[in-house]
């Protein structure tokens, strides 16, 4: 069984269209089969993603913790409970592709490291033109990348296993796992054909990740425009 997790956090605008992405991928005809399930890990949620996942076929699970690692964890767990042999990580505002599970378990690795993409960069309103060019410039969607995106994360339930899983982190969990994995000799495909469509929302549900570095590179391109600051006036003389 191939198991999906997927944290959510307030995600009742998002998590039908993320689901049903999920779906697609699901029933690639190169997965002949194999059964695949899919949690929503309900990290302090108050509106109604539950309800909506729920009807969308998902399994879902609630904590109380605003802590995207430990929402992981906590996903991975109930998927290793169920006899999952590969654990295959998304998030909520992102749609898979509906080759995504198919491409990773192609690679043939112990862990895979997937790219994002963004299409609608309007959520960042005046400066959208300027942080999709300093995207395309900065980020590198092609083959051997050393991006890592819990957005489009796959690991063999083995793997997982042998380094301890997620820490409860705040951020950068997905980045620590696959630190962990590459320091335990893994195997590890860095690779852009498992493709997502994440978002460019500008409120970040976990401070560190991808909202908040696209927020950064907004600051660091109008910092990079500005004018450098007058110098103060010399002291009048008496």
């Amino acid at each position: 069984m191939i198991g999906i997790v997927i944290p959510a956090h307030n995600e009742e605008q998002v998590i039908r269209d993320c689901l049903a992405a999920t779906r697609l991928a699901a029933r690639h005809p190169a997965l002949m089969g194999e059964p695949v399930e899919t949690i929503v890990v309900l990290d302090d949620c108050t509106d109604a993603t539950g309800v909506l996942a729920a009807n969308a076929g998902a399994a879902t699970v609630s904590v109380r913790a605003r802590n995207v690692g430990l929402a992981r964890a906590v996903g991975a767990q109930v998927m290793l409970s169920r006899a999952a042999r590969w654990l295959a990580f998304t998030d909520a505002d992102t749609l898979v592709s509906e080759e995504w599970l198919a491409s990773q378990l192609s690679l043939q690795a112990d862990v895979v490291c997937g790219t994002v993409c963004v299409q609608d960069w309007s959520p960042h309103g005046c400066h959208a033109d300027m942080l999709q060019a300093h995207f395309q410039q900065t980020y590198f969607d092609r083959e051997d990348h050393r991006h890592v995106h819990g957005a489009n994360l796959g690991v063999s339930a083995e793997a997982y296993r042998s380094v301890g899983g997620f820490r409860h982190l705040a951020c950068s969990e997905d980045a620590e796992l696959v630190d962990a994995l590459v320091k335990a000799g893994r195997r590890v495909a860095w690779s852009s054909r498992p493709r997502v469509v994440t978002s460019a929302r500008t409120d970040a549900r976990a401070p560190g990740g991808f909202a908040g570095a696209l927020l950064n590179a907004v600051a660091q391109r109008i910092a990079e425009v500005t004018t450098a600051p007058l110098l103060a006036p010399p002291a009048a003389t008496v």
